[in-house]
C-alpha cells in the first residue's frame, strides 16, 4: 500500500471519528436533561452541551488535518501526530485523532527547523484540493532536510485564489507569526504590518488560541473583535468559526458604540473641522468639566420627615459629604448614591440616639426622602443630555472649555441649530463618542478579557478611550499599518496611540514580510511610503509571482471593462477600486456590459468598492482606477492610495487618463 493510499485511510478514520463525537454529543444534550440536580443546573448544562453538539454540527467540510508530526526523541519519541483546526477524539483509551493546531505539542509544528527539530524527525505537509487529499511533502529534520521557501504545498496554500471571505492560516503559520499568536494572555502586544503580512489573520488566530489555553476564564469576561467598518467584519467574520470558537464578538467600534449607552446609530454628519476637535483627547477634559459642573455645594441644612419627628442635618456635614465624594473620583453614578448612602447614615445615627428602631424599610424611607436633596446638589442625569447641553449652549461650552480648547474649536463643535430636545437630536459618530465618554464617567462599561482591534492606526484619541474603557482589566491585541493611516487623526506613531488605549507598556512587533501580496504590487506601493510620514519599513515580499501593469487609457470606464473581462480568464475574486464618487459610474458601465457584480444572492467575482471602504480587504485581481483621483478626495489621499494598491494578491491594473501621483511616475518595475 502506497503513503498516500495509507493517508487516505487515515482521513476517513478522521471522518468516522468526526462523526462518533457528533454523536455523542447529541447523545449528552439528552442525558444531560435527566441527570442535573435542579432545574437552574439543567438549564446551564443543557445549554453547554447543546452549544458543543452545535459546534460540532457546523464544523466546516475542509480537510480534517494538515500536518503530521513524527518525534524521535524528547517527551512525544516514538509518537505520531497529525496537526488540525480542530481535536478529533480516538477510541477510548487512545490518544486523540487529530490534534488540534493549538495544543502545546503542535508548536513545533511551526517552531521546528533543521537548526533546532524539538525531537522531531519527520514533519510532514499535506496537499489538499477540497476535501480530497492530493499529495504530501516531508522534511527530515533529523538530517538537517528542510524545505522553506521551497515548500510547493506552503506556496500553494499562500497563493490559492481569494473567493469568498477569508481564510483561516493554521496550515501556513510562520514562526514570527506564531511567537505573536501564542502570547501571554496577560500580555499586550501591538503589530505594526505591511500589507499582506498576515496581521489580521495573527489578531484572529490569537483569539482563538487565548480562548483554547484559558477557556473559562474567557467564557466568563469575553473576547471582542473590533474591525474598521463593517464590510471588514464581513470579511473576516468566518474565520473564528472555521477554528470552532462561535462566541466572539466583532463587531466595529461605531456599531459597539452604538449599542451602548447612546442613543443609537448616528444619523448625523460633522464637517472635518468638527470632527477633528470632538475626536481630541482635550474633549474628555471638556466633558469631565461639563459633568462635574452639576454637582453643587448645599447652600442650606437637610430636613427629612419620619413622621412625627423631623431630622436635621447641618450644611457643613452636608457639604463635607458631598466634597469628600468628588475627590474620591468614583463613577457619577456611584457618587450619587454615595452621597445618598452616607446621608441615610447621619439621619441613622440620629435616629437610634433617640432609640428609635432603623430597619432595611426605614433606611430605603430615608432614602427617598432624601431624593429632593440630591436632585439638587448631585443630579441624575444622562449621557447624551450633557453632550446636548455642551454643544447646544455656547456659554456652557465656553465655561467648559475655558483654557482647553480655542474658541474657534468651540465654535467648531456647537450646534449653529440645537434640536428641540434631545430625543429629536441627529447624532454624528463623532457624538457617540462624546456620549460614550460621558457614560463612562456615569458607571463603567461592561469589560472584555482579551480585545483585539485591527485598524488601530485610524482611531482618534476619543475612540481608543472607549476601548480603553472595555480593556481596563484585560489585554490587547493592537493590529494596525501606519502607512495606511487615512482618518484626520491618524497615528503617526504607536505609543501615543498606546497609551490612549490604556497599555502604554505594550510592546510593538513589526512584520514587514508580506505573503499575500506579489513582489511587483509591493515595489510599486513602497514607493509611496516616503511620501507618507510615518516610520514603518518597507514591504518585503516573500513571493516573486503575480503580474503588474499601469496603463493610460483616455476611458477609463471602458478601460476598466476590459480589465475586468480579462480578469476574469483567471481564478479568483476581482476588485474595481476607485474614489467614492466614481463608483456609481463604473458600476454602471460593468452592468452595461454585462458582467455580473458580487451580490449576496448573485455569486459573482466582481466587486466595485469605494477606496474609502476597501481597508482590511483582499481580491485576487484589483483594479485601481484613476489613482489621481483618489489621492485628491481627502487629506490622506497617498495614504488611501497606498491601501487601494496593496488589496491585490495576484494581479493589479491601474489605470488612469490623468497624470499619475508623483511618487508612482515613472516606470513601474
Amino acid at each position: 500500500m502506497t503513503a498516500l493510499r495509507e493517508e487516505k485511510d487515515y482521513v476517513a478514520r478522521c471522518e468516522t471519528a468526526l462523526r462518533r463525537m457528533l454523536d455523542g454529543a447529541r447523545l449528552n444534550v439528552v442525558v444531560g436533561e435527566t441527570v442535573a440536580g435542579d432545574r437552574y443546573s439543567a438549564e446551564r448544562l443543557g445549554r453547554h452541551l447543546k452549544s458543543l453538539a452545535e459546534q460540532l454540527d457546523e464544523e466546516p467540510g475542509g480537510p480534517p488535518f494538515f500536518g503530521r508530526l513524527d518525534f524521535g526523541a524528547g517527551d512525544h519519541a516514538g509518537r505520531r501526530y497529525y496537526i488540525g483546526r480542530r481535536h478529533i477524539s480516538g477510541e477510548v483509551g487512545e490518544q486523540p485523532v487529530v490534534i488540534d493546531w493549538r495544543a502545546p505539542v503542535s508548536r513545533a509544528f511551526y517552531r521546528a527547523g533543521a537548526r533546532d527539530p524539538q525531537g522531531v524527525t519527520v514533519r510532514r505537509r499535506f496537499g489538499w484540493a477540497g476535501t480530497e487529499l492530493t499529495g504530501f511533502e516531508d522534511e527530515r529534520l533529523d538530517l538537517g532536510r528542510e524545505l522553506g521557501g521551497a515548500s510547493r504545498i506552503l506556496a500553494a496554500e499562500i497563493e490559492r485564489p481569494r473567493v469568498g471571505p477569508m481564510r483561516d492560516i493554521v496550515a501556513t503559520i510562520q514562526p514570527e507569526q506564531d511567537d505573536l499568536v501564542r502570547a501571554m494572555l496577560e500580555e499586550s502586544i501591538c503589530v505594526q504590518g505591511a500589507p499582506g503580512t498576515g496581521k489580521t489573520a495573527v489578531g484572529l488566530h490569537r483569539a482563538a488560541y487565548l480562548l483554547y489555553a484559558h477557556r473559562r476564564r474567557l467564557e466568563r469576561a469575553g473576547v471582542l473583535v473590533l474591525g474598521p467598518n463593517r464590510a471588514f467584519i464581513g470579511y473576516i467574520a468566518a474565520v473564528l468559526p472555521a477554528l470552532g470558537e462561535v462566541d466572539v464578538e466583532q463587531t466595529t467600534v461605531e456599531e459597539l458604540l452604538a449599542a451602548g449607552p447612546s442613543p443609537g446609530t448616528a444619523r448625523g454628519a460633522d464637517g472635518e473641522a468638527a470632527a477633528v476637535v470632538k475626536h481630541d483627547a482635550r474633549m474628555a477634559r471638556v466633558l469631565r468639566r461639563a459633568l462635574y459642573a452639576r454637582v453643587r455645594r448645599p447652600q442650606e441644612p437637610l430636613v427629612v420627615a419620619d413622621g412625627s419627628y423631623r431630622w436635621r442635618v447641618p450644611e457643613p456635614e452636608l457639604r463635607r459629604i458631598v466634597d469628600d465624594t468628588r475627590r474620591e473620583a468614583t463613577p457619577y453614578a456611584v457618587g450619587r448614591e454615595r452621597v445618598r448612602s452616607r446621608v441615610v447614615a447621619l439621619l441613622r445615627r440620629q435616629a437610634e440616639i433617640r432609640g428609635r428602631s432603623t430597619g432595611a424599610g426605614w433606611e430605603r424611607k430615608m432614602g427617598r426622602g432624601v431624593t429632593a436633596f440630591l436632585d439638587e446638589v448631585w443630579p441624575a442625569v444622562r449621557a447624551e443630555e450633557v453632550v446636548a447641553g455642551l454643544l447646544s449652549d455656547p456659554r456652557e461650552l465656553a465655561a467648559a472649555a475655558d483654557g482647553v480648547l480655542t474658541p474657534p474649536e468651540q465654535a467648531a463643535i456647537g450646534w449653529a441649530r440645537p434640536p428641540r430636545s434631545v430625543r429629536t437630536a441627529r447624532w454624528s459618530s463623532a457624538d457617540l463618542v462624546l456620549i460614550d465618554e460621558v457614560a463612562g464617567l456615569l458607571e463603567r462599561p461592561r469589560g472584555y478579557g482579551h480585545v483585539i482591534v485591527d485598524e488601530a492606526q485610524d482611531l482618534s484619541a476619543m475612540q481608543c478611550r472607549a476601548v480603553a474603557r472595555r480593556s481596563e482589566h484585560g489585554s490587547l491585541t493592537v493590529l494596525g499599518d501606519l502607512a495606511q493611516g487615512t482618518t484626520p487623526w491618524a497615528a503617526r506613531d504607536w505609543p501615543a496611540l498606546l497609551a490612549h488605549l490604556g497599555k502604554p507598556e505594550a510592546k510593538v512587533i513589526a512584520l514587514s514580510t508580506g505573503f499575500r501580496v506579489p513582489a511587483a504590487v509591493v515595489a510599486l506601493a513602497n514607493r509611496l511610503l516616503a511620501a507618507l510620514d510615518v516610520d514603518v519599513p518597507p514591504t518585503r515580499s516573500h513571493r516573486s509571482d503575480g503580474t503588474l501593469r499601469v496603463t493610460a487609457a483616455d476611458d477609463v470606464p471602458r478601460a476598466t471593462v476590459a480589465a475586468v473581462r480579462e480578469a476574469l480568464r483567471h481564478e479568483g475574486s476581482i476588485g474595481v477600486i476607485a474614489a467614492d464618487d466614481a463608483v456609481e459610474g463604473l458600476t454602471a458601465a460593468l452592468w452595461d456590459a454585462g458582467l455580473h457584480l458580487a451580490g449576496p444572492e448573485s455569486g459573482g467575482r466582481i466587486s466595485v468598492m469605494p477606496a474609502t471602504l476597501v481597508k482590511g480587504l483582499e481580491y485576487d485581481h484589483v483594479v485601481v482606477a484613476e489613482p489621481a483621483d483618489i489621492v485628491r478626495a481627502e487629506r490622506r489621499g497617498l495614504n488611501r492610495l497606498y491601501v487601494a494598491l496593496t488589496r491585490a494578491v495576484s494581479r493589479l491594473d491601474v489605470l488612469h487618463s490623468r497624470p499619475l501621483p508623483a511618487p508612482l511616475a515613472g516606470p513601474a518595475g
